[in-house]
């Protein structure tokens, strides 16, 4: 019995051991976001019959994390309102007018992470956008897809992750009323994201 119990202790000090190496070896390191490999869309319903799907093509942003340890210390994106496109061009123009995104008053927004937390197999995250001058919570639910080396040594990693917000919490009012009593432009905001992240050298 005693031989079994020191059997026990040596195990448990063995991983003890291992996990402090595995937590000294820990990196918390800054990971740009790589535009040619993510996407930041998003989807509003088109008088209650159909979905405008429409995407920023311009944006920059990074993450601080140890994605061995699985810990994120910041998230920040700044997006160009500009770039803003629904594969239509008249639609692009006024959504980049006054009645919604005002893109010469207000050329970009902002968003910023403030806390984080794992459910079930992905995590929900509260962060602050920033749109027309307001700021407000925004929740987002994803996943973090994994960590990979390219073939030109870079280190990348992944996430995906969706949620919504009401346009009219933020001053975008505009809206018109259909004869049948519906809205030409939805109010809730579907947002979906796929980022792919460059560890900075």
């Amino acid at each position: 019995m005693r031989r079994r119990n020191v059997n026990a202790a040596l195990i448990v000090a063995a991983l003890s051991l291992a996990w402090g190496v595995g937590s000294a070896l820990a990196e918390m390191a800054r990971y740009d976001v790589d535009r040619d490999h993510s996407a930041i869309e998003f989807r509003v319903t088109h008088m209650v019959v159909s979905k405008t799907t429409g995407r920023f093509m311009e944006y920059s942003g990074f993450v601080e994390m140890d994605p061995e340890a699985l810990t994120v210390k910041t998230i920040e994106a700044t997006i160009k309102t500009a770039s803003i496109t629904t594969n239509h061009e008249k639609r692009d123009a006024h959504l980049k007018g006054p009645d919604f995104f005002n893109v010469e008053k207000f050329p970009t927004m902002s968003y910023k992470l403030k806390s984080y937390k794992k459910v079930g197999e992905g995590y929900q995250a509260v962060g602050e956008l920033t749109l027309l001058g307001v700021t407000k919570e925004i929740t987002l639910t994803g996943t973090f897809n994994g960590v990979a080396k390219d073939p030109w040594g870079n280190t990348r990693a992944g996430f995906s992750a969706e949620g919504k917000l009401n346009r009219k919490d933020f001053g975008m009012n505009w809206s018109k009323t259909l004869d049948s009593g519906g809205l030409v432009v939805g109010d809730e905001v579907f947002i979906k994201l796929d980022i792919e992240c460059i560890k900075a050298k």
